[in-house]
Parts: C-alpha cells; structure tokens; sequence
C-alpha cells in the first residue's frame, strides 16, 4: 500500500480549517498532521511534523500565505504547496506561482478536487483553477514596482504623507512621487482608488 501523504493546514478561520480537515481525512492516503491558524506558525509546523504537502489560506494574521509559501521554499523546499483562497484574484495566482507554489484552487472546490489536487502536487504536479488562470492571463502582470505596492499598503490606513514618509523612511516628495506614480499606472484619480484597485486584482 502507498504511503500516507503527511498534510498541513493553515487558515485562520478555525470553522473553515476544522471542515477541511475532516473532509481530507476522509480520504485513505491523506493524513492532517498539523494545523495553523497563522502564517508565521507554518515553518515551523511543517519542520516539526515532517509534511508533504502544505494547504496556505492566503489571509492569514502573522505572515500571509504567499509569504509562507516563499519561505518554505527557501528552507523546506521538499514541502509541496497548494495555496488555497476564498478570493478568485488573478493577482494572487501569479504571485502565488512566484511564491513557489504547485497549486492553486477556490475555497469553493469540491472535496474531491482538492483531495486530487495533493496527490498532484505530491507527484510533481501542477494545478490550477482553470478559471483564475485564464483571468490571469486576461489581467496581464502587475504594473506596480515592489516600493510602490509598500507604499499604497501604508496607504491604505489613510495615513497622511507625513505620516507615511516617517514610517517608510522616506521624504514626503518620494512618497508622494510613488503614490502619483501608482495612480497614473493604475489609471484612477485617487490614492483610495489605487488601493481598492491593486486589492481587487490581488496586487496587494
């Protein structure tokens, strides 16, 4: 008989995490040997437990999933990652594929799907929802330079230039060149448009 595969999960919602759980130990070559319920408990849950496969909700307090999914591919690399999301972002799937990660599937799948889905990646696989994939490569990349999403994310507080430069350690007139910068690419009048624009299409 095959090996059970040695599964963690990690998403903050505890209602949703239990349920996935249960509907994957339902399956006979699938094992949950570790759960998080934050993104900066990953590492150290999938070193400890010796897993296969990790399951990453993208929004999680501590550390998101995408950057979980970096790090364990610089220190885990043998771990398989299966990013899992309520949000059906195209952004998100090609920051996820960035990240290192083998699969990326709606929390809105069915049970079998996802269950198919880690015996994929498992075999070197990849999986994604045909449907992100195809929005993703209608969306096209990000146009947003990595200090520019740092400062809309600042920004999303409603902070005032002032107040962002301090935090950034920038001057006023390099964040207010960033943030116009960012506007004008993302072809809206405002900062709170910009940030509600890059949220929406996962750039964020």
């Amino acid at each position: 008989m095959s090996r059970t595969i040695r599964v963690l999960l990690a998403e903050d919602q505890s209602m949703v995490r239990e349920a996935l759980a249960a509907l994957l130990g339902l399956e006979p070559d699938i094992e949950v040997v570790a759960q998080a319920a934050r993104g900066d408990e990953v590492l150290a849950a999938a070193r400890a437990h010796r897993v296969d496969v990790a399951l990453l909700d993208i929004e999680m307090p501590g550390m998101t999933g995408l950057d979980a999914a970096a790090q364990l591919r610089a220190e885990l690399p043998e771990v398989h990652v299966l990013v899992l999301t309520t949000f059906g972002r195209p952004g998100y799937l090609r920051r996820a594929m960035e990240s290192g990660a083998a699969a990326f599937l709606v929390k809105d799948a069915p049970a079998a799907e996802l269950a198919a889905a880690v015996r994929k990646v498992l075999a070197g696989e990849r999986v994604i929802d045909p449907t992100l994939a195809a929005a993703a490569l209608a969306e096209g990349a990000d146009p947003l330079t990595a200090r520019e999403r740092e400062v809309l994310r600042a920004a999303a507080d409603g902070a005032t230039n002032a107040e962002l430069a301090r935090t950034l350690h920038l001057s006023p007139g390099t964040v207010r060149n960033y943030l116009s910068t960012a506007i004008q690419k993302l072809a809206v009048r405002n900062r709170a448009e910009a940030v509600r624009t890059a949220r929406e299409k996962g750039w964020l």
